[in-house]
């Protein structure tokens, strides 16, 4: 703590703060136009010159630190004459119009607040119009750089460029305009821009906000923060949370500009049964009990199991609790499962099994802590931009980053390491890089003397597995096997992060109990910096399955045999044991089985794999009650009553991020049209099974004391305390800080974990001579899963449909051009989609996005899967091409 005098007044500046952090902690408006809190200090402007005594000339106070005993002055006459001064000089050639179109810029409110008249004009051909989110005008460019400077230091991606020197210095694009560069669509520039150069297009249409929340992205795991501006009842713009410890000041492309889904034309606003074919819109009364008529006759004529309720994990922790509880008490059913089955299931299966919680062990703050970096099975520039931003920008300070995935990704590109493997080959590779570290020593032997067990049995079974038979298997080299294991054993602490690249395998659970074994063989684990982290997919996946919307686990995902006998005292009920998950429920359809399913927010045909199967399965259902924003595909199909659920911008409750993040989430605008949220809906449903009481809630706060008294890891976590920010769990009680790193001390299995010899199980859609190529899937940047949402979004204008990756080897032996539209066919089904040509794929392996509901990928993905989650092979389908 320095203590030093502003303007005369005592003033205790905490460490690491500049002197314009100081004065504005203060209450002092001191000006500046280059600064902003995200970047270092650049000194520009020299707007915020202050007098410091002692010093002969003013100092920047931006990049000057707060010190002991500093006195300072910051709006003398001088300082003011000068910061006139400077601020004429930007104007003389600034268009005279401008400061009326954006007065709240910083840059205007400058103007105007010293008196200072823009004398300018704009200049046509400095104009750029073609992004689909922003609108450049850089005659407003006052090369102040921060857009060069954020897009650098913040997204690291470099399309902002000063040209030239002197008088004739410009910022420009690279690609000549903003949507033919290298442009990413964060929004950062525009963010951080002072004057109306780079602005979002949707203020110049929409206005300035009138009001701001704070909320939390309704997209990926990784739980940004972001500020909702809105005007009249609508969302205008979107801008992140300074202060977020998850995305410090940043967001991607979909947190920032996917909002449109919210007022888009095609919601559905109105709750609707189906009637002879036809969707009827019906009140809300009639809508309720054509659903609980429904399930109560399923229930008298076919029992209990033949009802199932799906849980979404775009709903808030609040609403999944809701749904498994309505499985549960309303329904008597153990049927009940979210969309994790089909992602990040064997995550929490694997690491419970090797450590005791599924769950990420660390934080993303380990990110910036960490030696090493080891990203396997996962892209996440794309698929969780803001943690693959600060993974990028590790690797650009140097940070040794080793990449496995098949695909030439970014971040593969930039690594020190790139293990380019075989789709379906991650166990061998897993075995070898143990081998390598076993062999030569590269263990931290006092981690596995203290904390694990079985080690000698685990190092044995290794020697099948030298990283000479695995490059072969795998199709990379030996050396880079052994880089790759040194890099990680060495280069302490290692983060590692995984994605559905792991896990979308029919060893998914095995492989990351592989990934908890290599982090257990190099002490990574319990330490800041290292860790096993999955980055989970949707908002609240991670929070929807802690719920307990899993057939075989409770709330806070407890063992159903250690957790029953409290939520039956709590709920004063008899309760099912364990149930089937969404795959089984499909099967028990096909089989005639199961009769009845309540899919909340989660686009079950769309989504599963083998979509004939699917078909027939869901044809054979009596009902299928739907509750979501939009008729999906499984609504379209097979639908019987339609619930109009609430965006999370309409909604209060909570979302648990994929490091444990608990954080609120708060309404920004009105519920649209006769869309009720989930809470609404699942209380109105228990209600009417007969169980008012149980389902009578004051509001969300009140659902989450019930979820705090039945899972004692977040009992500490209230919303009183949320409103000053996220807490990570376990947090027992109220005073204390929650938990950032997992496994300090001990494991929930007890003090030591232990070592399993694992061997590798090959898939049968490994390539034949009838399907010689190798298909594998994912997400996109621009689109997320069945694009639900942002298909409603310009997003659609950055990436229209989904493309098939093919290798130029590949696009030559069958005779294609970049763009030749391809039927892919597989053992299962047949999808057509146009080719991109490219080397980021492998020879033999194909790539492709899943968002185009009109493609419908997964009518070619097979049935296999993980023996103990069920989770889908969506990674590896064999397949042969044709041009159409």
């Amino acid at each position: 703590m320095a203590r030093l005098l502003i303007n005369d007044l005592p003033f205790h500046a905490t460490e690491g703060m500049s002197l314009l952090d100081a004065a504005r902690a203060a209450g002092l408006d001191v000006p500046s136009l280059c600064h902003d809190r995200r970047l270092d200090a650049a000194s520009a402007c020299r707007l915020c010159e202050v007098e410091v005594k002692g010093q002969e000339r003013p100092l920047c106070a931006c990049a000057t630190p707060a010190t002991e005993g500093m006195e300072v002055r910051t709006h003398t006459p001088e300082l003011e004459a000068y910061r006139r001064g400077v601020l004429e000089m930007l104007a003389r050639n600034y268009p005279a119009d401008a400061p009326a179109q954006i007065p709240e810029a910083p840059f205007h409110r400058l103007l105007a607040r010293y008196g200072v008249e823009p004398t300018g004009h704009r200049d046509p051909a400095k104009a750029d119009g073609t992004h689909p989110y922003m609108q450049v005008d850089l005659s407003q460019c006052i090369d102040c750089y921060r857009c060069v400077h954020i897009c650098a230091e913040v997204q690291g991606q470099f399309v902002w460029k000063v040209l030239e020197r002197g008088g004739r210095t410009r910022v420009e694009a690279t690609g000549g305009s903003l949507l033919q560069s290298e442009c990413v669509s964060c929004g950062a520039c525009a963010d951080t821009c002072p004057t109306g150069a780079i602005v979002d297009r949707s203020r110049l249409e929409l206005g300035p906000a009138a009001a701001w929340t704070r909320t939390v992205c309704p997209y990926c795991g990784t739980g940004c923060e972001m500020q909702v501006g809105v005007a009249g009842d609508r969302i205008v713009a979107v801008k992140p949370a300074l202060d977020s410890p998850v995305n410090h000041g940043h967001l991607c492309v979909k947190g920032r500009y996917g909002t449109g889904f919210v007022d888009a034309e095609d919601r559905v606003l109105h709750p609707m049964v189906r009637r002879d074919g036809e969707w009827v819109r019906v009140s809300w009364d009639e809508a309720l009990d054509a659903a609980v008529d429904l399930l109560r006759r399923v229930k008298a004529t076919h029992g209990p199991e033949a009802i199932g309720v799906l849980g979404s994990s775009r709903a808030t922790n609040e609403e999944g609790f809701l749904a498994q509880k309505l499985a549960r008490l309303a329904l008597g059913t153990g049927n009940v499962d979210c969309c994790a089955r089909v992602c990040h299931a064997p995550s929490a299966a694997g690491l419970g099994l090797a450590l005791g919680t599924g769950a990420a062990t660390n934080s993303f703050a380990d990110i910036e802590k960490a030696g090493s970096l080891l990203v396997f099975g996962a892209n996440p520039t794309e698929n969780h931009p803001i943690v693959g931003t600060r993974i990028k920008q590790r690797a650009l300070r140097g940070v040794p980053l080793v990449v496995v995935d098949p695909r030439r990704t970014e971040l593969a590109r930039m690594a020190t390491v790139h293990l380019a493997l075989k789709p379906g080959t991650n166990m061998p590779l897993l075995l070898a890089l143990a081998h390598v570290i076993v062999h030569e020593g590269l263990e931290d032997k006092a981690f596995i003397e203290a904390r694990t067990v079985d080690f000698e049995a685990f190092a044995q079974s290794l020697d099948a597995w030298p990283p000479e038979r695995a490059a072969e298997v795998c199709g990379v080299t030996a050396d880079d096997i052994r880089a790759a294991a040194r890099i990680y054993a060495t280069a302490k602490p290692s983060y590692m992060c995984h994605g559905l690249g792991v896990t979308e395998h029919i060893q998914g659970t095995e492989t990351v109990t592989g990934l908890a074994h290599l982090a257990m063989l190099t002490g990574n684990l319990g330490v800041e910096g290292g860790g096993v982290n999955p980055l989970r997919g949707q908002n609240n996946v991670q929070g929807t399955a802690q719920m307990g919307c899993e057939p075989k686990r409770m709330t806070g995902y407890q063992p159903m045999d250690k957790a029953l006998a409290a939520h039956e005292a709590r709920w004063g009920a008899k309760l099912p044991g364990p149930g089937l998950d969404v795959l089984q429920m499909v099967d028990a359809a096909r089989d005639g089985h199961f009769k009845a399913l309540v899919a909340i927010g989660y686009d079950v045909f769309l989504s599963n794999p083998d979509a004939a199967a699917s078909e027939a399965a869901l044809g054979n259902l009596e009902g299928l009650v739907v509750v979501d924003l939009f008729m999906n595909e499984t609504a379209r199909a097979f639908g019987t009553v339609f619930l109009p659920a609430c965006s999370s911008f309409e909604k209060e409750g909570t979302f648990m991020n994929g490091d444990r993040r608990v954080q609120r989430v708060r309404a920004a605008v009105k519920p649209r049209g006769e869309a009720r949220s989930d809470q609404d809906i699942l209380c109105a449903l228990g209600a009417r099974l007969g169980f008012a009481e149980a389902f009578t809630y004051a509001g969300p706060s009140e659902v989450w004391d019930e979820i705090r008294g039945l899972w004692s890891a977040v009992a500490g976590i209230s919303y009183a305390r949320l409103e000053e920010g996220g807490l990570q769990w376990p947090c027992p009680s109220e005073a204390h800080p929650g938990t950032a790193v997992l496994h300090t001390d001990a494991f929930p299995v007890g003090p030591r974990a232990a070592f399993r010899p694992q061997a590798w199980n090959p898939s049968s859609e490994f390539p034949d001579a009838r399907w010689p190529l190798q298909l594998n899937t994912g997400r996109s940047l621009f689109h997320f899963n069945a694009a639900t949402m942002t298909d409603r979004t310009d997003n659609a204008l950055l990436q229209p449909t989904d493309r098939l990756d093919v290798h130029p080897d590949d696009a030559l032996a069958h005779g294609l051009a970049d763009g030749d539209p391809v039927k892919v066919e597989s053992r299962h089904g047949t999808f057509t989609m146009k080719t991109h040509i490219t080397d980021q794929v492998r020879p033999g392996d194909l790539w492709c996005t899943f968002h185009s509901k009109g493609i419908f990928v997964n009518r070619a993905t097979g049935q296999g899967r993980d023996p103990v989650t069920h989770t889908p092979e969506y990674k590896v389908t064999a397949v042969t091409i044709s041009k159409v």
